[in-house]
């Protein structure tokens, strides 16, 4: 069923949160906490295709307890933000999250979402809450589409019935103090995915494999988790949630190929275009730790960012394992090619500079 046939139905929340209580969650929302009014809704049925789209009141749903998702877990997800721009609001790439969002569904044998109708979704959801929409600098509302199989049925086999839905969160920063570098830690015992898996997908179960390393991260006094490949345990592949980007003394940038195993990054895909737009090599390579280590150690590495929806673009400073740690340039600031590029890209975000590449939608 195409995107153009599926009606929304708008049954308005009956009881939003009163104005003055919206207003004091804005002020400090933290990340992933606070909630809007709303969220869209659309079901799933094998033969008759999307079906009931609405706005409704968000609310628990009721899942059973044989729901496909909660057996085989056939689920996937997306991330993606709407700013405050003049007196309106924008999405950034939207399509381009549709996309991925369609990558996801097949890898994990799920239905197409056509693209208008996720753009349709998220459009209304970010309309109907507009006064969620943060207006103070650095803030966001974040929106979670996201799909799972809830056909009442134990068998391994693709769901026949598939719930989708968009829920939106007013965030901050993803980093507590964020704007210095962070620290990562050298997963040593788990990876993130290996060839032919999920690693591509934007799906629950990557990321629930990536929490005990997370932890480990988390005792070892380090922000965030690094992965390596699965095979040789010697290639940089990405963090538990982000991209990673590298910063030569020649001004080149590296970051790991898209081979299946991670992310295709929507920010890391801008900001190689912004990237190359300033005169800029990137280059999509194979990096091992060891040369990284030896790099930042001789200068020839001047800078390290991982990057993603969340966190958009965050420094990194030092890099730990049970073998010890080093840092990269200055690892209590920022560096230059970073915050530049971090820069270009919250610009065209906000509209703050011109957007050459049609990334900006604006929802009203």
């Amino acid at each position: 069923m195409s995107g153009n046939s599926v009606q929304f139905d708008y049954r308005p929340n009956s009881t939003p949160v009163p104005v003055a209580e919206r207003e004091a969650l804005l002020a400090s929302p933290g990340f992933g906490r606070v909630f809007t009014d709303h969220m869209a809704v659309i079901n799933y049925t094998e033969g008759q295709g999307w079906h009931d789209a609405r706005i409704e009141a968000r609310a628990p749903i009721q899942v059973d307890p044989a729901s496909a998702v909660l057996h085989y877990a056939q689920e996937v997800f997306e991330g993606m933000k709407a700013y405050q721009s003049g007196n309106g609001a924008v999405l950034f790439r939207p399509d381009a999250n549709a996309r991925r969002f369609n990558g996801s569904a097949s890898r994990l044998s799920m239905p197409d979402l056509p693209e208008a109708l996720f753009l349709e979704s998220v459009r209304r959801l970010v309309d109907v809450d507009r006064a969620w929409v943060p207006s103070q600098p650095g803030g966001s509302l974040y929106l979670r589409p996201f799909m799972f199989a809830n056909e009442v049925f134990l068998g391994v086999k693709p769901s026949a019935e598939y719930l989708y839905m968009v829920i939106a969160s007013p965030v901050g920063s993803y980093f507590k103090g964020a704007g210095g570098p962070v620290s990562v830690w050298i997963s040593q015992n788990d990876t993130r995915a290996a060839m032919g898996g999920t690693g591509a997908a934007k799906c629950g179960g990557n990321y629930a494999a990536s929490l005990r390393a997370q932890a480990e991260a988390i005792r070892n006094g380090c922000d965030q988790t690094l992965f390596l490949d699965a095979t040789e345990r010697r290639w940089v592949e990405e963090l538990g949630g982000m991209n990673i980007f590298f910063v030569f003394e020649d001004g080149s940038l590296s970051t790991p190929p898209l081979d299946g195993t991670i992310l295709p990054g929507i920010t890391r895909d801008s900001l190689i275009t912004i990237a190359r737009a300033q005169g800029m090599t990137v280059r999509e390579e194979a990096y091992s730790i060891d040369q990284w280590k030896s790099d930042a150690a001789s200068g020839r590495l001047r800078e390290t960012f991982a990057c993603g929806t969340a966190a958009v673009v965050a420094p990194i400073g030092r890099v730990a394992s049970p073998e010890g740690s080093f840092t990269i340039g200055n690892p209590e600031v920022g560096g230059e090619v970073t915050m530049r590029l971090r820069a270009a890209l919250v610009d065209i975000q906000l509209g703050n500079a011109p957007d050459p590449y049609g990334w900006v939608q604006r929802v009203f």
